[in-house]
């Protein structure tokens, strides 16, 4: 075992700058009920992207280690731990306290790679309760899209109204969370439809089972052509809306009676010239949730059905080494990536 490690901290909100690498970090304390893990990759999200810009709404402690999704072996294990053993594959809870139930303020406050620290690390100590075993079927670099993306899509399909054969979901682009929303409704018999704004993205949308590929670009009123696809134009029960102001409009026309908006990001940007109101929510009869990703029994329930399906995780072709981290995050902001983008620490 090393006595120090590779972590990134989160120095300021001036930008992709205020990331510096620590190349001789000491190696975290092992307590009690603690589990030491050597981690072997993680993933990115749009949320790593905004702290650093301070945009993010949540706390960030000081000098935070960045990143919430990661996956490793286990490395040690603290004399009161009995969940985990040394050499397990394990993935990182995102709020380390969440782990079954609603979301309370106790469970908000413990969020990886903002409240507490993150995953862009080399080793990582977490508390035995935040954390889970990996699905036997994927690797590391697979695994490690689940804590954030794969759960948060989950939640939005089962958290509050659970998605039934034959109902049709909607989702927006080809982020993580969109991807998997393809792949976990396809494999519960739903109907998908997917908007994007590149052909060459439509043909992967199609490979990945969606049903109708919407060009947003070419149909700008897509909310309406979504709903037109489906039986009698009644809409879609299921929409995961990431665009946030600039695409709700359009997704409030999209959905059916009772159906379920669940809103998960603002990718479009947070300032809207003109944002639906509480009202058309009512006249559409319809639910709008904001969803923060999802608890620890959900996240052990996805796996589940990740093994009983064979899913695999969409991951990006570009996989960044975690000394490349700066360039990782600006090629995400770009959007060059497609699926999850990883960070490899081996």
């Amino acid at each position: 075992m090393p006595e120090t490690h590779q972590q990134w901290n989160v120095t300021g909100t001036t930008g992709f700058d205020s990331l510096k690498l620590n190349s001789s970090a000491p190696l975290p304390t092992l307590t009690d009920s603690a589990v030491l893990v050597k981690l072997s990759a993680a993933s990115l999200n749009y949320r790593d992207l905004i702290i650093p810009h301070g945009k993010y709404p949540f706390g960030v402690a000081p000098n935070v280690i960045p990143g919430s999704d990661g996956a490793g072996t286990v490395a040690a294990v603290g004399k009161a731990v009995t969940k985990f053993k040394e050499g397990d594959k394990v993935l990182t809870l995102f709020n380390q306290g969440h782990l079954a139930g609603p979301l309370d303020y106790a469970s908000i406050g413990s969020g990886l790679g903002g409240a507490v620290d993150g995953t862009l690390r080399e080793y990582g100590a977490f508390s035995e309760q935040g954390l889970v075993h990996q699905p036997a079927s994927l690797s590391f670099l697979e695994g490690s899209t689940l804590p954030c993306a794969g759960l948060t899509a989950w939640n939005a399909l089962y958290g509050l109204k659970a998605l039934k054969p034959g109902e049709y979901v909607l989702t927006q682009g080809t982020g993580g969370v969109s991807i998997f929303a393809v792949q976990f409704a396809k494999a519960a018999g739903a109907k998908v439809s997917a908007t994007t704004s590149s052909a060459a993205k439509t043909e992967k949308l199609k490979s990945l089972g969606a049903d109708h590929v919407i060009n947003y670009k070419d149909t700008p009123n897509w909310g309406e052509e979504a709903k037109k696809l489906t039986p009698g134009g009644r809409g879609v029960q299921h929409i995961l809306e990431v665009g946030g102001p600039a695409t709700m409009a359009q997704s409030l026309k999209a959905i059916a009676f009772d159906g379920v908006i669940s809103i998960i990001g603002f990718l479009g940007g947070a300032d809207g010239e003109k944002q639906p109101g509480f009202l058309d929510c009512l006249m559409n009869i319809c639910t709008v949730r904001g969803v923060l990703v999802g608890n620890r029994l959900q996240f052990e329930e996805m796996n589940l059905a990740i093994e009983a399906n064979g899913i695999k995780p969409v991951v990006d072709e570009k996989v960044f080494k975690l000394k490349d981290l700066k360039e990782a995050y600006q090629y995400m902001w770009d959007q060059k990536h497609f699926g999850k983008l990883c960070v490899s620490m081996e």
